[in-house]
């Protein structure tokens, strides 16, 4: 009883303390996980739908970026989701990437 006890109260503990650590992200890396999540999820769209890399990039080259550093992370992404086999919808493209991304800013506090 006391070891089930234990390892619930163990279980409750890091639930907290991971909560904890994804409050504590800035509301800017939140921001930049969703960007990311967003391209992933649009890059994962024109490939299901047959349209060639080089048109996805020529339309991501036209497009307006706040930053300047967004263009190149953008044909990053698309270039990477391109190169993956992953057939998944874009909706599930878009919160893996978000949730790992919340998970890489974690870790690099």
């Amino acid at each position: 009883m006391r070891v089930l006890l234990a390892t619930m109260a163990g279980c409750l503990l890091a639930t907290l303390a991971f909560g904890a650590q994804a409050r504590a992200l800035s509301q800017n890396d939140r921001h930049t996980c969703g960007w990311g999540a967003q391209i992933a999820a649009e890059a994962q769209q024109a490939k299901l739908s047959g349209v060639t890399l080089y048109a996805t990039r020529k339309k991501l080259q036209a497009r307006k970026f706040p930053k300047p550093w967004m263009r190149m992370t953008a044909f990053g992404i698309t270039e990477q989701t391109y190169n993956s086999r992953s057939r998944l919808k874009p909706a599930a493209i878009k919160q893996t990437y978000y949730e790992q991304c919340v998970q890489h800013a974690v870790a690099r506090r």
